[in-house]
């Protein structure tokens, strides 16, 4: 039986979405069937960073109760399952959050993984995104209102008894005046797993609808989340190819 992973942010514009799709690609090469859950009900765009904006069936008509989960999960290219969420106006109608529990753990016996792309912020779906998870982890910047709003999700995912397994700290580029890891782990109490590089792969990978950890897999946020994903399964980080060094440094003299 799968875990419910929710992967929750106390702010919009950490990079949660960009994370979730590229943990989630990685878990499942690694050989942990996944699948990339869009949790974000009002805004979600899971789908666009994997490249297909546009289901018949999404998470939206089972919360409508119009159609069964099973229905909206679909095989990405990589071989990922995928739920998404529906992205026009007329998805967000008689919406009932409440049957998303009960509509993850049907397929529960269908992956080793269920990564949940959760909502941001405090609100309703995301308070349900923590809710509904066997274990969270929780997103943020390096930078003090970041973090402070880190801490109060992980306040939140305490009351609701879930075990909260640590801190992925995105977008770092070394500047100054940004949080180090134990100004972190002191504020938050939590293990900082890892941190992914500002990297311009990762824009340009958005923009060409597929993750960075095929758009670049070698590159250094690439690198980053594939430590990520092996730590999280408690295997060892090996980086294979042949050649690796030398597209390495081809890379950063761009």
């Amino acid at each position: 039986m799968s875990r419910i992973v929710s992967l929750v942010s106390g702010k919009g514009g950490v990079g949660k979405t960009t994370v979730s799709s590229n943990l989630g690609l990685v878990l499942n090469n690694m050989g942990k069937k996944t699948i990339l859950v869009d949790g974000n009900v009002t805004t979600p765009n899971l789908s666009i960073h994997l490249g297909i904006p546009l289901y018949p069936i999404t998470l939206h008509d089972v919360l409508k109760g119009n159609s069964d989960i099973r229905e909206a999960m679909y095989v990405h290219p990589t071989g990922l399952g995928i739920i998404p969420g529906g992205i026009g106006l007329e998805d967000l109608e008689n919406i009932d959050l409440n049957k998303v529990g009960a509509a993850l753990n049907k397929i529960r016996n269908e992956a080793d993984i269920i990564l949940l792309d959760g909502a941001a912020g405090l609100g309703k779906e995301a308070l349900k995104s923590i809710e509904v998870a066997d274990d969270v982890i929780i997103v943020t910047n390096p930078n003090l209102p970041s973090v402070t709003e880190a801490l109060k999700v992980k306040k939140i995912a305490e009351e609701f008894d879930k075990n909260v397994v640590g801190v992925i700290v995105n977008r770092v580029n070394g500047k100054k005046m940004e949080l180090k890891d134990e100004e972190i782990e002191g504020m938050i109490e939590l293990p900082v797993l890892v941190k992914i590089p500002e990297d311009p792969m990762i824009l340009q990978s958005i923009h060409m609808k597929t993750p960075v950890v095929h758009f670049s897999p070698y590159s250094p946020s690439s690198l980053a989340f594939k430590k990520l994903g092996a730590d999280l399964i408690g295997e060892e980080f090996e980086i294979s190819g042949i050649g690796f060094i030398q597209r390495l440094m081809n890379w950063l003299r761009k």
